[in-house]
């Protein structure tokens, strides 16, 4: 397995291209605005089929460079939770206007809590967990001891919950749902620094409250 990373867009957005190098396919996970270009031109020079855009939520800074995606890896599919998909069809900041413009499009296909997806030969489990948005999803490589955690728990800290369709209790809930993984599973966040979940229950204010 090969994980690469970027970071970037106006709200500083963390994205990742996780890949099967033996069997050369790759997904990338999240697509913030002027930041996937790198991890594609990286997937075309080492040969990898890009199969598909995971998103873990539909916000923009998450969304913004969806076309980009598809434009250079046409049978990659877009795949998001059917309760955040509305922010695909209808994208947009919900506080203040973007400096460039999201192209609206449904998605190829939903994920689901319990799904099992595949890139090659590495599963991929997603994990409904809502709070943050109502459709946010989080795709666990249990084998690699690997999460791609979106803004659930970020940078010591948890995603906001004063957006209209936000909701602490289910956050929290979803914390709690998140930390029954092994400790030694490795956070990859939507923004800020990688750490592990041990690291996340020792030290986040907000992991500790919701565990108590």
């Amino acid at each position: 397995m090969q994980i690469l990373m970027n970071a970037g867009g106006i709200a500083a957005t963390n994205c990742y291209l996780i890949a099967d190098e033996t069997a050369g396919k790759a997904v990338l996970f999240d697509a913030p605005n002027d930041t996937t270009a790198p991890l594609l031109a990286e997937a075309k020079k080492r040969g990898w089929d890009l199969i598909g855009l995971w998103l873990t939520h539909g916000h923009f800074d998450h969304v913004a460079d969806h076309a980009r995606v598809t434009a250079q890896f046409p049978h990659a599919q877009v795949l998001i939770h059917a309760l955040d998909e509305p922010k695909l069809i209808q994208p947009g900041s919900q506080f203040f206007p973007l400096p460039f413009v999201i192209p609206s499009r449904r998605a190829d296909g939903y994920v689901a809590d319990g799904q099992v997806l595949q890139i090659g030969s590495l599963a991929v489990h997603a994990i409904h967990t809502p709070g943050h948005s109502p459709g946010h999803v989080m795709y666990h490589l249990p084998q690699e001891q690997v999460l791609v955690g979106g803004d659930l728990i970020i940078m010591g800290a948890v995603g906001r919950t004063d957006l209209p369709d936000s909701d602490e209790r289910h956050l929290y809930a979803s914390i709690r749902k998140i930390m029954q993984l092994p400790p030694q599973t490795r956070l990859l966040p939507g923004h800020g620094q990688a750490s592990t979940l041990a690291d996340e229950m020792q030290s986040n204010p907000y992991v500790i409250e919701a565990m108590q």
